[in-house]
């Protein structure tokens, strides 16, 4: 990375030093950093689990799951908008063809 610089965040009680390039992704990480660290506060206080690495997978789980579902939903939402202009596309062309 250019001009990068490390900064440390903690995650689970323990320091990770990471390399970011600007104060927008030290921003970014940080905020990830303590959503992380929420959750893993919510994990511990509402269920039996005895292994940080098994909060930590719950936790990956939740984030990318997260993701996943967004990504469909805008495929779908970007599917919707190309039917929607293929229906406005032929229209026009029917109006100029007349």
């Amino acid at each position: 990375m250019a001009d990068s610089y490390k900064i440390n965040v903690a995650i689970g009680g323990r320091n990770y030093p990471i390399s970011v390039s600007s104060t927008v992704e030290e921003q970014g990480v940080r905020a990830a950093a303590s959503k992380i660290n929420k959750l893993i506060s919510d994990y511990e206080s509402n269920y039996a689990v005895n292994d940080k690495q098994d909060v930590l997978a719950m936790c990956a789980l939740q984030f990318a799951s997260v993701i996943e579902v967004n990504k469909v939903m805008k495929e779908e939402e970007n599917e919707a908008n190309i039917t929607k202009i293929s229906k406005i596309n032929s229209k026009l062309e029917s109006y100029l063809n007349k």
